[in-house]
């Protein structure tokens, strides 16, 4: 009898953890998203693309990136051509920005270029030795206006096509991992090793620092739809905060529990709708602000990590991987 009752206590054990794991199987799993809106372009280069723009969100724009990259497209992002630029040594170009026919380009080792025919012939711009570091962002804002970061957080602007530049900040605030701008002109930037975090707007004369409220470091920040951070921590985690407040933050959760891949980088296509982008072609869309998510698993098997997202309003946009490969934002027709 003993043997029995010690034989039915072991199949109920059994039962009891096959059922548990079958139920953390299930939420482990996000729901496919039903229709890929990205469609997979190889560029015309094995470099790795570091950002692009669409003029004035029309059909024409262009790539930079690693060893002077330098892409146009009069499609809309279709196709791509390869345009030369006449430079003593390979730049990793970082930033590309228009307004209109005025574009520019900043990169590194420190780099300006300035067009004012849409494209057609580019001007380097001397910077000054003593500039904190290398250039890292550059904002189009208008007829011979601009505003650019450094890689070290330093703000300058130009009104007068580059000759001059106006520092915004008193003091640059340390080797940023990444920094992001608002639509408002406000920044957020990254510490190098993620410990930190730091803010600046319009007006302020220094960044004010922010402690991290965690103990995962952070791996990239931004801006909300309606003007609240965004973080994504290593491990996998996403955070929001509340409105106004850059240090009240809400709880912080992870999109797909299950998994260990890095989380890269986050974009708003319309109020609601964000994708999110990560290591190993991994793509996550949710359709109520963060709440929710379901996985483009059409995406998966592109061989790249997938770390920026760009939008230029909800019909177009792109998202960045390695060696050449970007997606591009098509709608429901996309297909991978």
């Amino acid at each position: 009898m003993q043997l029995v009752e010690k034989f039915l206590r072991r199949c109920l054990a059994l039962v009891a953890i096959a059922v548990l794991c079958a139920g953390c199987g299930s939420a482990a799993f996000l729901p496919d998203v039903p229709n890929n809106p990205w469609q997979l372009i190889n560029l015309p280069t094995d470099a790795n693309p570091l950002d692009v723009t669409l003029v004035d969100n029309s059909s024409h724009g262009w790539l930079v990136g690693a060893n002077s990259t330098l892409l146009e497209t009069t499609d809309g992002g279709s196709t791509w051509v390869k345009r030369t630029l006449e430079l003593e040594q390979p730049y990793r170009l970082t930033s590309v920005s228009f307004a209109g026919d005025e574009g520019w380009i900043v990169g590194q080792p420190s780099i300006l270029l300035h067009t004012t025919d849409g494209g057609k012939s580019w001007l380097r711009i001397p910077l000054n030795e003593k500039l904190p570091g290398a250039p890292n962002t550059i904002v189009a804002l208008g007829a011979k206006s601009a505003e650019m970061t450094t890689d070290v957080g330093a703000i300058y602007r130009t009104t007068d096509g580059g000759r001059s530049w106006q520092a915004m900040v008193e003091e640059a605030v340390g080797v940023v991992r990444n920094i992001a701008r608002s639509t408002d002109g406000s920044y957020v930037a990254v510490s190098a090793r993620g410990s930190f975090y730091s803010t600046w707007k319009p007006g302020d004369e220094a960044w004010t620092p922010h402690n991290r409220n965690s103990s995962r470091r952070v791996q990239n920040m931004g801006f909300t739809a309606d003007g609240r951070l965004w973080m994504l921590a290593r491990g996998g985690q996403v955070q929001f905060t509340t409105a106004g407040d850059p240090e009240n933050w809400e709880d912080s959760f992870a999109p797909e529990f299950s998994t260990s891949w890095g989380l890269l980088d986050m974009a708003y296509r319309t109020p609601d709708e964000v994708w999110l982008a990560g290591g190993s072609g991994n793509l996550l869309r949710s359709l109520d602000g963060g709440k929710t998510w379901e996985k483009d698993r059409q995406v998966e098997n592109v061989p790249s990590n997938l770390y920026k997202i760009v939008f230029f309003g909800p019909d177009q946009g792109f998202i960045l991987g390695q060696k050449g490969i970007i997606l591009r934002y098509v709608g429901a027709a996309g297909t991978a």
